[in-house]
């Protein structure tokens, strides 16, 4: 598996003790040989001791913005920002003693944790804190690290290093990041038993769950004017292009197809918050109706 951007400017955190340095051969065991342990970066964890297992292995890392808050941070318009620069980070969410933590790779996100809940729920987890009164801090990450920890989500798996491996590997001594089954960093955060998360190939973007997002997960009919805006013989199709782009009859399309926005954002791997106005156009001037 090879992670995006690997080499490219921004693969490190330098200073404060932070830094990705080129990956190193394992020795047996998975353990760095001793000549070599000395140049792998030993992180420290962001949250130690924390029960999601996202936020127990995230390292350190100063926030690019911190203290964010509803009554003067729209936080999904910081999203947006955050998806459109590409960014690679973690958003931490805090209220009393209520968490959340949200990975976020290319600027979408693909792994959450709470203190009950993992993936969508956690997701919805920090939105609802956030509308709460709940203070957010955004931190950068290296996207090496970024992709290790896309795999981590409610279970760990049977460890198995192999030439291509890349992920977590946690144990009860501590943690090893892997990227193409080479020792990038290490970090003393641990787990009670031995085990993997695997990062995939290509992160997928969390969907919000249908209680925060009930318009991305309901099923569109096209209107008899949405179906000649498919029909390339037509005016209607050469005005709906013109204003819409291919980006909006592609999205025309899926829906003619029964796909709900979320499972065209899914398998065109989009963020939602791109979607909705343009389901919420369609709605308006009579393309689709809620199926």
């Amino acid at each position: 598996m090879i992670p995006p951007n690997e080499g490219s400017q921004g693969d490190g955190l330098h200073g404060d003790g932070l830094h990705a340095d080129p990956p190193h051969p394992s020795g047996p065991g998975g353990e760095p040989p001793e000549e070599l342990a000395e140049w792998i970066p030993d992180l420290v964890p962001m949250f130690p001791g924390a029960s999601p297992f996202l936020a127990r292995f995230l390292p350190q890392s100063p926030p690019t913005h911190a203290g964010l808050k509803i009554q003067f941070c729209d936080l999904h318009a910081f999203l947006k920002y955050l998806h459109e620069g590409a960014w690679f980070g973690y958003l931490y969410a805090t209220l009393g003693d209520l968490s959340a933590y949200v990975l976020l790779f290319e600027g979408r996100t693909v792994t959450a944790g709470a203190a009950n809940a993992t993936g969508e729920q956690a997701l919805g987890e920090l939105l609802n804190l956030y509308e709460q009164g709940a203070s957010l801090s955004a931190h950068p990450l290296p996207p090496t690290y970024a992709h290790v920890l896309s795999g981590v989500g409610s279970r760990a798996w049977k460890f198995n290093l192999t030439e291509d491996f890349t992920g977590l590997h946690a144990r009860p001594s501590g943690a090893i990041f892997y990227v193409r089954g080479e020792i990038i960093a290490t970090m003393p955060a641990t787990l009670p038993y031995e085990g993997a998360f695997p990062a995939p190939l290509r992160p997928q973007t969390l969907i919000l769950p249908s209680s925060l997002a009930g318009w991305a997960h309901r099923n569109y009919a096209l209107m008899l004017r949405g179906r000649d805006a498919l029909n390339p013989i037509l005016d209607v199709h050469r005005s709906f292009r013109a204003q819409y782009g291919a980006v909006g009859l592609a999205l025309l399309r899926a829906l003619h197809e029964h796909l709900s926005p979320a499972e065209y954002a899914m398998r065109s791997d989009l963020a939602l918050h791109d979607l909705e106005p343009l389901v919420q156009e369609f709605l308006r001037t009579g393309y689709i109706r809620e199926g």
